[in-house]
């Protein structure tokens, strides 16, 4: 999945969390914990793949092994602030990331990728990219026709939220 289409399904998971639990929008603060943990597996491990240390852009951010102990640490660290929302929305955030990285996988039969949740356990294959998942009337429909809708719908609930995460004035 692409990166920015991790912020919309961050934000999406946050913001059905929070209408299921108070049925309101999601606060600034809360939202920008959830955005911050949604991009955080890609902020470790792109740079890794870029630098030419990983064959792969999935390693040490994607991995369950250390997200455990990652989502521990923040829970301690905002339970102790008293701001366990921070926590919460980060956790969901985080979640949220590896989740998502996990179905394309799946729909395209390509079981093989799915390395990276328990990395370095299990062997990391090398990705393929975007999947090919059906052929409609001719046109191949992938991965990335998918992403593209949730992107939209993140950023269209996003935007009727008010903007959550930033400043806004």
């Amino acid at each position: 999945m692409q990166p920015i289409v991790h912020l919309a399904v961050g934000y999406l998971c946050y913001a059905a969390s929070v209408r299921l639990r108070r049925r309101g929008r999601p606060a600034d603060t809360p939202t920008a914990a959830a955005l911050v943990g949604a991009l955080l597996p890609d902020l470790i491990d792109k740079p890794i793949w870029l630098a030419g240390l990983a064959d792969v852009g999935r390693t040490v951010g994607h991995t369950l092994l250390v997200a455990g102990p990652l989502l521990a640490v923040a829970w301690w660290y905002a339970a102790a602030r008293d701001r366990r929302s921070l926590g919460v929305a980060f956790a969901i955030g985080l979640g949220s990331h590896l989740a998502a990285d996990v179905p394309w996988h799946v729909l395209a039969g390509d079981y093989r990728e799915l390395g990276f949740i328990l990395w370095p356990l299990t062997p990391m294959a090398p990705y393929a990219g975007t999947k090919s998942l059906a052929a409609v009337s001719g046109v191949e429909i992938t991965t990335l026709w998918l992403e593209a809708i949730v992107f939209a719908a993140g950023v269209a609930l996003w935007w009727v939220d008010g903007r959550p995460g930033i400043e806004s004035g």
